[in-house]
């Protein structure tokens, strides 16, 4: 009787190997799942990063303006600019205002490249000097 009891025992013991192979098939699919999400995560940050230098080129643009000592001409100019290493196209345009001691400045900066895409836009208006 004991002998049938130590093979009764020693069959229930473990795992089959089907058992094994589904189990690793869930831990993959749910790995996978969980990568994809942090790869869109990290894409998501880098887009806002691009965001954030593009608004502070823009500011930047608006402020060097602002503060200069030269007359803002009326017209468009297009100019590479860069912040935290990344160097974007950047487009301002200067157009006359009602007032004629004001002008209308817009900065308009996107990525440079078959690919361009629109990061920011900003407006201004400035003194005559």
């Amino acid at each position: 009787m004991q002998r049938g009891a130590a093979t009764h025992r020693s069959g229930r013991s473990g795992f089959t190997l089907l058992e094994v192979l589904v189990a690793l098939t869930i831990i993959a699919v749910a790995l996978t799942a969980a990568l994809r999400g942090a790869m869109a995560l990290t894409g998501n940050s880098r887009d806002l990063d691009l965001k954030l230098y593009a608004v502070l080129v823009a500011e930047n643009q608006l402020l060097e303006l602002r503060f200069g000592r030269s007359q803002v001409g009326v017209g468009q100019s297009q100019f590479n600019c860069e912040q935290g290493g990344v160097v974007f196209l950047c487009t301002q345009s200067v157009t006359a205002t009602p007032n004629p001691f004001f002008r209308r400045v817009e900065v308009h900066v996107a990525s440079r490249g078959d690919g361009a895409r629109d990061f920011a836009d900003l407006m201004g208006l400035l003194p005559v000097n």
